[in-house]
């Protein structure tokens, strides 16, 4: 006979709460194997399945809603719709990440005393008030030696 495990057990091996792996049951992503009184318990295929929306909730950083779709969908073609959007906004997260990396990056290596002072932040600072005032995208700030 296979090896069940508690919810317990699952909560802590895997480092989710209790509510949260009820929550997950809630929403379709796992199911309890069987029970022993009221405690719920695992196999592990159980323990697979939610290995596998761990990975989309957690690891791919899709909202909890997602991996239900992810997880149910039976065509590749409706998977790779949610995760090229979610692909899309990683990518443009990293992009505003890197961005403000380099800013802080300045920032800290600027010798300024006073940052409208510096050149570089100067010169961004003036620009973004003038875009706001006419209503304006706001520009990236530009740095010296950054790669776009």
């Amino acid at each position: 006979m296979e090896r069940l495990y508690s919810i317990s057990e699952v909560s802590r091996a895997f480092e989710v709460s209790i509510p949260t792996l009820r929550y997950y049951e809630e929403c379709g992503l796992i199911e309890p194997t069987a029970r022993r009184g009221r405690v719920r318990q695992y196999d592990r295929a159980a323990l697979a399945r939610l290995a596998y929306a761990r990975l989309w909730h957690h690891d791919g950083m899709l909202t909890l809603a997602d991996p239900a779709a992810v997880m149910t969908s039976e065509h590749a073609q409706d998977r790779h719709a949610l995760i090229g959007a979610q692909h899309a906004a990683v990518q443009e997260r990293i992009h505003r990440l890197t961005s403000a990396a380099a800013v802080l990056r300045h920032m800290l290596d600027c010798p300024a005393d006073d940052p409208l002072s510096c050149p570089v932040t100067g010169a961004y600072i003036h620009a973004r008030v003038d875009a706001t005032l006419a209503g304006e995208e706001l520009p990236d700030m530009i740095l010296p030696n950054t790669p776009e």
